[in-house]
């Protein structure tokens, strides 16, 4: 976000927080947020910048005193919601090893996901449990942050809990689903979703037959998306914009 002066183009810094925001308070960010605005881009007493903390808006904020470890903040004005896509698409993405993950967390946010649900399955190479799988889910958490601040978007879509296949499918119940799948009869240009839908995205050895099978016999939908056959971390985002520019906000 910046503003124009006769002399320059100020940029007035966005960030998230998960802090209760409230025009007329004051609130001390700690942690992360605190060491980025004060220590990396060293804002100074009477600086603007804008916080968001999920809920839609995007709040004003003045500098009021920068400290060591802190930094205290007060809240000026809450600006107008920004609009969410039509299209509330929930990416259901076999996970990935390393940045392949994170590439897809982040390209989707930017084109206007509203969820992500990681899945395990039988060719899925990423094994992760307790601790260090609560670790890896704070850090996709992280991606999706930070690709709502460079984007624009004031609703933080979730990361949610990775789920095998066979306990996804158990739980579903109606509603618009469909599996990217090379050599699928139908063609995702000429599908038409309802207002949600959740995009089906397999692992970098795809899914196996039995596992396809299972998914076709919960109402499932294989579709294509051309001719060509995508990495695992394209084939979501090429998806979603593709759906976007038909049926969401593009």
């Amino acid at each position: 976000m910046a503003v124009s002066t006769s002399e320059k183009i100020v940029r007035i810094h966005r960030i998230h927080s998960p802090l209760a925001l409230e025009p007329g308070e004051e609130i001390t960010l700690t942690g992360k947020p605190a060491h980025y605005l004060g220590r990396v881009l060293r804002v100074v007493p009477g600086q603007s910048i804008v916080l968001f903390n999920g809920d839609g808006r995007d709040y004003v904020c003045e500098v009021r005193q920068p400290g060591k470890n802190s930094l205290t903040l007060g809240v000026l004005s809450r600006l107008p919601a920004k609009p969410e896509s039509p299209l509330h698409i929930t990416v259901v993405q076999a996970v990935s090893r390393g940045e392949r993950m994170d590439q897809t967390l982040q390209k989707c946010t930017e084109l206007g996901v509203a969820a992500f649900q990681p899945l395990w399955s039988e060719r899925v190479e990423v094994r992760l449990r307790g601790e260090k799988l609560e670790k890896r889910r704070s850090h996709w958490q992280g991606i999706v942050v930070s690709a709502c601040e460079q984007s624009g978007r004031a609703v933080v879509p979730p990361v949610l809990q990775p789920s095998g296949l066979a306990e996804w499918v158990a739980s579903l119940a109606s509603g618009s689903r469909w599996v990217l799948a090379p050599g699928a009869a139908d063609s995702l240009v000429t599908m038409k979703p309802g207002h949600s839908i959740d995009l089906v995205i397999g692992p970098e050895g795809g899914f196996s037959d039995v596992e396809l099978g299972m998914m076709m016999s919960k109402g499932i939908k294989p579709v294509s998306l051309g001719p060509r056959i995508l990495r695992t971390e394209t084939a979501a985002p090429a998806t979603v914009a593709v759906l976007q520019a038909l049926h969401g906000d593009f």
